[in-house]
């Protein structure tokens, strides 16, 4: 009788034990207590993906960071191999030094011109004046009249070659411009302030132009994506104040802002699997995390993570202090 009755409120105890853990668990999963004017919606943690692509088809000849790395905009994160580049640019130098030289023998050519369009003139002017004292004959006149002529004509072939020249200059100039801009671009450097996602390519491969090599987060730009009912969406505007609480953190409320409500309504993401659900029709609502304290943590900032996303479709309305423990309160990022 009595090893009955003690296995009896043994059970007794545990199923009151397994009624206790369902119902806090349930308390954790619908989250706290919020007023109608909190908005709330599960989501990840997402930040904006920057491509480290080529601009021109080459071999690969170094990568200088790994996945995970943080990364300074500037800095060298990738080069192509430039043998091929150097000696084109090389070329290109070669022919813009040829070109000025050039330029430099036209020029000399018209001050021979023009001294000898002087002479001729002067001879002209002699010959005029003897032919009104009738001291030479008029063919004789008309000799320094034609050599004149041929001495102006030849001035302007050499004028026209200083053009030539200058824009002989020009094209090579434009010619090493353009190499040595493709020689920078065989240069990855980062854009932005980040952190290393993926490295898509090793030394030695081969990439097409336009070829990915590396991916980079912009963890200036880190937010979450969460889906409302048209009801609740319908009362949020852009910059809403929000608050995001990660799974992993439900001790820190994260101060953040809408940023992107979408226009037209969809339904709800195919992870919820109830069918009233799925039925219903939802707006996405992009929610930003702070860029000021993103930059405080910069280096702990994390995408992938799951939470939940609160908004106040009310501006008026206090947030409850359960999304009023911003991080730094306690000294804890």
């Amino acid at each position: 009788m009595n090893k009955l009755f003690f296995k009896r409120a043994g059970i007794a105890l545990l199923l009151a034990a397994a009624a206790g853990v369902l119902y806090f668990t349930m308390l954790r999963l619908e989250g706290p207590s919020l007023p109608e004017t909190i908005a709330m919606g599960n989501g990840r943690i997402e930040a904006t993906m920057v491509d480290i692509e080529t601009k021109l088809p080459g071999r690969l000849s170094e990568i200088t960071v790994k996945e995970g790395d943080m990364v300074k905009k500037g800095e060298l994160l990738a080069a192509m191999d430039t043998d091929e580049l150097d000696a084109r640019y090389a070329q290109a130098l070669a022919q813009v030094r040829q070109a000025e030289q050039q330029r430099k023998l036209a020029l000399s050519v018209v001050k021979q011109r023009e001294s000898e369009r002087t002479l001729a003139r002067k001879n002209l002017e002699r010959s005029k004046n003897l032919y009104v004292n009738k001291n030479i004959p008029l063919v004789q006149l008309q000799q320094h009249e034609s050599a004149l002529n041929v001495t102006e004509a030849a001035l302007e072939a050499a004028r026209a070659q200083v053009v030539s020249a200058d824009a002989a200059i020009d094209a090579a100039r434009a010619q090493a411009d353009t190499i040595k801009a493709n020689l920078e671009e065989s240069r990855l450097y980062a854009p932005i302030d980040g952190r290393i996602l993926y490295r898509l390519r090793e030394p030695g491969e081969i990439i097409g132009g336009g070829g990915k090599v590396l991916t980079l987060l912009d963890l200036t730009d880190v937010y979450m994506t969460i889906f409302l009912p048209t009801a609740q969406a319908g009362r949020i505007d852009i910059g809403s104040d929000a608050r995001i609480i990660l799974d992993a953190r439900p001790d820190i409320a994260i101060p953040a802002v809408v940023t992107f409500v979408s226009p037209q309504a969809q339904f709800t993401p195919k992870e919820i699997e109830t069918q009233s659900e799925r039925e219903k029709l939802m707006f996405r609502i992009k929610v930003k995390v702070d860029e000021a304290l993103l930059r405080r943590y910069l280096e702990r900032v994390k995408i992938g993570l799951p939470g939940t996303a609160y908004v106040r479709t009310d501006a008026q309305t206090p947030w409850p202090e359960s999304l009023n423990r911003l991080p730094g309160d306690d000294q804890t990022p």
